[in-house]
């Protein structure tokens, strides 16, 4: 159904690529959203994003702080298309007050009072109704919409058509100060600012846009200057030359095969590099929608200048990253300064704000310089390294069949990890070191969510700890000792800081009695869980559990596989799969003559 035509009489409709939830959601101490599209890309009243307001409230929200930071926090090609109250009410008033907030933000942002294209509505929480108005011309009327869409591929809809531009453009701006003299520095620096913004719209600047290279070695390119936006695209490696303008040349010349969720490739994310060039020469003049890139350029240095001078003797090092946290389609920019690192309790304060005007949950690190995308396959420059440096295969559960449980309700895991096993690393812990491989699971999980950034801990290391905390005597060191889930705590306690809870059952048949809490704890925690029991121990990263008829099965990742990292042979051997209490053979899984303790990690509150 088009967005721009559907309706029972020909009203338009309103199509949303977040989730009803994200709308719903906490937290945020306003009932005002903003709504954010992509006039270019996605058809009419579509929202891929919503923002909530952090200035002011949802009766009377401060703008201009608004437009400052919305403007420095959304890539160019996204833009404000309205906004939608929520609660109560429901009235012509809300539906208008919405519609004239967006048209008053719009005309911050852009300079330019307009309200073509514009949505307001209002949304009742309880039902999660909505009611809204689009104004489709230059003027103030408005019409009434009729149908409401949620999106079941939001990432495809957005990004089958959409790729990232971005321009790596480190920059100096020497401003030379008496030391006993402070007066004028502001000005002075906003000077500086202007001219530099102004040389990179001169025509003479030249802007090379680079397609990754393919497998035939060639690339696209696009070469673009200043402010008088003109193109010459051809692809090296090729004698062809593209006799095409601009207008025509889409992401799909340069990215053959689309990535839809790019929360899940972070470490490499597809984009086309820019790089900026003097050039003398000139070339035929024509337009493009990237000319919006390079006001965007500007609005990130404006931002910066803000920061800059409220510490304008302090030498901060400000620098943009890019995040699209996971549930999130809509790429956003936060500036750090790099100075004093990302603990520091000013980036905290920061990122919480980011976090309640994204809706994001303020217990996760989501937005820590350790989350930002990074761009390594663009250009002629080569593929980066995953972050950590491992080669151990990550999240094999995700290649796994259905749990078998009829009418179930799946509760999984929240995040990355690694499978540590049986003789990983050289070292031949057979027959003892099952519960030290899922201990190293359980470190890798909270290192790829960047809570913390220690090394996964050795055998040794592990042991080290235990005897520093006095639960074990200097023999233990180098031993083949087994250890168990108050130990694995122990350890968790003094290298992460991490609180662990604890579940002791007295028999394997009295596991399944156990699948709601456990539920629970991975849809409120989502950590890997330790199960111990007799001399075995298991990762426990799922349930599935039908609450009626108490079917239930277990998604186990066994640390005892002693083979090579081959991630087919781990499936189909059942070294990662899930196991019911009592399989359909009778056999136990669960062992009845044995005690267990399931080791529940917590997941830290930060952000």
């Amino acid at each position: 159904m088009d967005a721009s035509v559907a309706g029972s009489r020909g009203r338009p409709a309103l199509r949303f690529l977040c989730p009803k939830i994200s709308v719903l959601s906490p937290p945020s101490h306003s009932l005002l959203r903003w709504l954010v599209g992509a006039p270019r890309v996605l058809p009419p009243f579509t929202v891929a994003a919503v923002l909530r307001p952090t200035h002011g409230d949802h009766a009377a929200p401060d703008l201009p702080r608004e437009a400052d930071e919305i403007r420095g926090l959304l890539p160019r090609g996204f833009d404000i298309i309205g906004a939608l109250l929520v609660g109560g009410g429901g009235s012509d008033v809300d539906v208008t007050r919405a519609l004239e907030q967006a048209r008053a933000l719009r005309e911050l942002l852009f300079g330019v009072a307009t309200s073509r294209g514009l949505v307001g509505g209002h949304m009742d929480a309880a039902t999660g109704d909505i009611r809204f108005v689009v104004s489709e011309s230059a003027g103030t009327d408005s019409v009434e919409g009729s149908v409401v869409t949620w999106e079941d591929e939001p990432g495809r809809l957005l990004w089958e058509k959409g790729c990232l531009l971005r321009c790596e453009l480190p920059l100096k701006l020497p401003l030379y100060l008496r030391p006993d003299v402070n007066s004028g520095i502001e000005e002075r620096f906003s000077s500086l600012l202007e001219s530099t913004v102004a040389k990179l719209r001169d025509p003479h600047v030249s802007y090379l846009v680079e397609g990754p290279i393919t497998s035939s070695e060639s690339h696209l390119s696009i070469i673009l200057r200043g402010d008088d936006l003109s193109f010459d695209s051809h692809t090296h490696g090729n004698s062809r030359t593209n006799n095409c303008t601009t207008s025509i040349v889409s992401c799909s010349e340069f990215f053959t095969e689309k990535r839809h969720n790019l929360s899940l490739t972070r470490e490499d994310a597809d984009a086309i590099a820019i790089t900026v060039n003097q050039s003398a020469s000139s070339l035929k003049p024509g337009t493009t929608p990237v000319v919006e890139y390079f006001p965007g350029l500007a609005d990130q240095m404006i931002v910066m200048k803000r920061i800059i001078a409220s510490e304008i003797t302090e030498q901060v090092q400000l620098c943009p990253f890019h995040f699209i946290p996971s549930g999130l389609h809509v790429p956003v920019t936060a500036i750090y300064n790099t100075r004093y690192g990302e603990i520091e309790e000013r980036q905290s304060e920061l990122r919480k704000e980011l976090h309640i005007r994204l809706g994001l949950p303020l217990d996760r690190p989501l937005l820590r310089i350790s989350n930002a995308l990074t761009f390594g396959g663009t250009g002629k420059r080569k593929k980066s390294m995953p972050r950590s440096g491992s080669s151990l295969l990550r999240d094999v559960h995700r290649e796994i069949p259905s749990s078998g449980v009829s009418g179930g309700v799946m509760s999984l895991i929240d995040g990355s990890y690694e499978y540590y096993h049986y003789l990983h690393d050289g070292i031949d812990d057979n027959g003892w070191g099952c519960a030290y491989r899922s201990l190293q699971t359980i470190v890798s999980w909270y290192r790829l969510q960047q809570y913390s950034s220690i090394d996964v801990p050795s055998h040794r290391e592990i042991q080290q700890v235990l005897v520093e905390i006095g639960d074990k005597d200097s023999s233990f060191i180098g031993s083949c000792e087994w250890i168990g889930a108050i130990e694995l705590s122990f350890v968790l306690d003094k290298l992460l800081g991490v609180s662990c809870k604890v579940i002791n059952v007295r028999s394997g048949d009295e596991l399944p009695e156990k699948c709601r809490e456990l539920a629970r704890h991975f849809e409120t925690q989502g950590t890997p869980v330790m199960i111990g029991g007799g001399v075995l121990a298991y990762t426990l990263i799922g349930v599935d559990y039908n609450e009626a008829s108490g079917d239930s099965a277990f998604l186990i990742l066994d640390p005892h596989y002693t083979g090579t990292d081959d991630l087919k042979k781990i499936v189909n051997g059942g070294w990662c799969g899930w196991k019911k209490s009592v399989d359909s053979k009778g056999r136990n899984f669960f062992l009845k003559d044995k005690f267990y303790n399931l080791l529940l990690p917590q997941r830290p509150n930060m952000v």
